[in-house]
């Protein structure tokens, strides 16, 4: 009875050990989380005597992978154990297979936590690497089950990941007649932030205009993280002195247009922007359609910053996972309106919500259901 007791306590240290290695993985994949194009963010450990030898990340762009990265470099890894978040490629695509990396480096055995959605590779880890006697577990991490959301969309949903941000005053007005801002700056700091993570904000001409807005990542050490700028302008109303035109900086903007301006057209072309030409954006059918060309044209995940109108329309079309709320402690009254209804937002019970307090201001993070 001792012994067994002892073989399950052996057991569970080494799961524990496991996990926090996969925790450390976990980490190198939020490096990169939303600069990764269509490819997932990953994160790589190397484990050798029970510490960590090497590490690394899935590079801007999608390439190199992170098995990549942690293991072409010169160290012995013979023995080693390699801790990753999602099972390695085992399928020749652009690059050859992980996999092939890793027998070649000596790799005892390999955890990872989540099966990746291609099916090219999905599944097919255990096969390919018992051919060559290395192990493979799967550790289930369920604190990070919406961490390849995004990813999977593409595979089993062929759309982009969408989340929506928005900011509302104790009143629930979401336009001051006052500032072009509700919230104080800890929250627009965070709003930053959060702009980081993703690889383009969707926005419209008319939030844009109004505020002359740049809608890029303000923070120290995070300011070279330029998210593309996807600009819904169906009727070409966007203004050309704009500072994000003027402050371009290398980054790609892409407008969506459905009515023809020959001149626009030219000028922003020359300003180096994309012009996507559409139909109508009315149907849900039209919505979906447009979904499906911004994933053609590599985006992945994008971070909803428009007005309540059209964030009202992306809501209907269940094409939002994640609303983020930006709730002021203060009463805009007679100094704020609404260009829409607000009735969606007012109908969340946010007492109900895990919140962040920023100075007295809140943020809630709403995970919606009918997606």
């Amino acid at each position: 009875m001792l012994l067994k007791n002892f073989m399950v306590n052996q057991k569970n240290n080494s799961t524990v050990s496991s996990k926090h290695f996969l925790n450390l993985a976990f980490e190198e994949a939020n490096k990169n989380l939303g600069k990764t194009k269509l490819n997932p963010s990953v994160g790589c450990v190397v484990v050798k005597n029970n510490s960590v030898i090497s590490s690394g990340h899935t590079s801007i762009g999608g390439r190199p992978h992170a098995e990549y990265n942690a293991l072409n470099i010169k160290k012995d890894f013979n023995g080693s154990s390699l801790y990753v978040t999602l099972e390695p490629c085992s399928h020749y695509g652009v690059t050859p297979p992980c996999t092939n990396l890793i027998i070649r480096k000596g790799i005892k055995k390999v955890y990872y936590s989540f099966f990746d959605d291609d099916i090219r590779t999905s599944k097919k880890l255990k096969l390919v690497l018992s051919k060559k006697k290395v192990k493979s577990q799967r550790i289930f991490l369920k604190k990070y089950k919406s961490f390849y959301q995004s990813y999977s969309n593409i595979h089993k949903k062929k759309l982009p990941y969408i989340d929506g941000k928005i900011a509302i005053s104790k009143d629930y007005l979401t336009i001051s007649r006052k500032s072009k801002w509700i919230t104080n700056e800890r929250s627009r700091k965070c709003g930053h932030f959060l702009r980081s993570q993703y690889d383009s904000i969707l926005c419209t001409s008319k939030t844009i205009n109004k505020d002359n807005a740049m809608l890029n990542c303000r923070i120290n050490g995070l300011n070279q993280n330029k998210p593309d700028l996807i600009i819904i302008d169906l009727k070409f109303k966007l203004k050309k002195n704009l500072k994000l035109f003027k402050l371009n900086n290398n980054r790609k903007i892409t407008i969506i247009i459905n009515k023809r301006n020959k001149r626009k057209i030219n000028f922003f072309k020359n300003k180096g922007l994309k012009i996507i030409l559409i139909n109508s954006l009315k149907k849900k059918d039209d919505f979906y359609n447009l979904m499906n060309i911004l994933l053609k044209k590599g985006y992945n995940r994008i971070l909803c910053e428009t007005g309540i109108t059209f964030l009202n329309s992306l809501l209907r079309n269940k094409l939002i996972y994640n609303l983020f709320i930006f709730k002021s402690d203060k009463k805009l009254g007679k100094l704020g309106y609404n260009s829409s209804t607000i009735d969606y937002i007012k109908k969340v019970n946010l007492s109900n919500k895990v919140k962040v307090n920023l100075k007295g201001e809140s943020l809630y993070k709403i995970k919606l259901k009918n997606v």
